[in-house]
């Protein structure tokens, strides 16, 4: 009878920690999921309903019209978000280029180049500064007139050279050069610590064998850093789709509208325009784009992944 009323004890003793532990754990988890909650899931929900109405947030919600999938179909026709799409597009080149570029620089400086925290540090400057900064340094170096790099243009013999950032055909392409620049540091950042993890042996097995670096790269370095890579991709596919500030400091989407994306389109229409309702539509066609994009790369990582 005592070894039972023991056990009985026991147990219940156990019963009261694992509640204190799943309280406290409430306890720490809840603020978050409080946080998620009213900033992030009840306002996609508001915006997946307005989206169907046409309506402004400055008008009282007895103002609110039901339109069915009419903001839908207008984005269809509608050429500026034609236009922010396509130049969304084209913004997803940055990515390929900055993982290259970033991949390259890493095993150099990984392999060949002392002090390296020196060089990791210099890199990955421009990603941890202000993107206000940037821009309005990059607006300096791309002014037409006065800006170093068409002062040094003319030095070399160009009597005209481009006008960046004010000239239609040159300022998307101006917009790429920064962001691939800003983005380089993050890329190399991660991309030296999957080198670093790299086993020694398998270099120096491969050096045994008599492989030279260019096969010591394809067929060791670029496999085991396939989870990096593909870990780069998403987040920078993903990133590039979000592109708003870059393009609100430098061009606020000119010249006429050769450097407008669909966020930026969106928060013009929201709250110049205030079309709350299009403006929700847009948000939400970006989201499937967006969500496309991830399953698609999430089924091709089977492929050419190796964890």
């Amino acid at each position: 009878m005592r070894f039972k009323k023991n056990k009985e004890k026991n147990a219940h003793r156990l019963m009261l920690k694992e509640k204190r532990e799943n309280l406290a754990g409430y306890v720490f988890v809840g603020p978050m999921l409080i946080g998620l909650t009213i900033l992030t899931i009840i306002p996609a929900i508001l915006s997946l309903i307005f989206s169907f109405t046409e309506w402004s947030f400055i008008a009282g919600l007895d103002k609110m019209k039901f339109v069915g999938f009419r903001n839908y179909t207008q984005l269809v026709d509608d050429p500026v978000f034609i236009t922010s799409f396509k130049n969304n597009l084209i913004l997803l080149l940055v990515v390929p280029v900055q993982l290259i570029l970033s991949l390259v620089l890493a095993v150099i400086i990984n392999k060949s180049v002392y002090f390296k925290n020196f060089f990791k540090v210099v890199f990955f400057m421009p990603y941890i500064s202000s993107i206000v900064a940037v821009s309005i340094v990059f607006q300096l170096l791309f002014q037409p007139s006065h800006g170093p790099i068409n002062q040094f243009l003319r030095s070399i013999g160009m009597d005209n050279p481009p006008k960046w950032l004010a000239d239609i055909h040159y300022a998307l392409p101006s917009v790429m050069i920064i962001m691939t620049w800003v983005g380089i540091g993050f890329c190399l950042i991660v991309y030296m610590a999957a080198l670093q993890s790299i086993p020694k042996d398998l270099y120096e097995s491969a050096d045994m064998d008599g492989a030279g670096p260019w096969t010591r790269f394809r067929r060791i370095t670029l496999p085991l850093v396939s989870p990096t890579t593909f870990f780069l991709l998403v987040t920078g596919l993903i990133s590039s789709f979000k592109s708003f500030d870059i393009i609100k400091v430098l061009t606020e989407g000119g010249p006429s509208y050769s450097t407008s994306v669909v966020t930026y389109y969106l928060y013009t229409t929201a709250f110049e325009n205030l079309k709350t309702g299009y403006a929700s539509s847009m948000a939400w066609a970006l989201f499937g784009c967006v969500l496309l994009i991830t399953v698609f790369q999430l089924y091709g990582q089977k492929k050419w992944v190796n964890y």
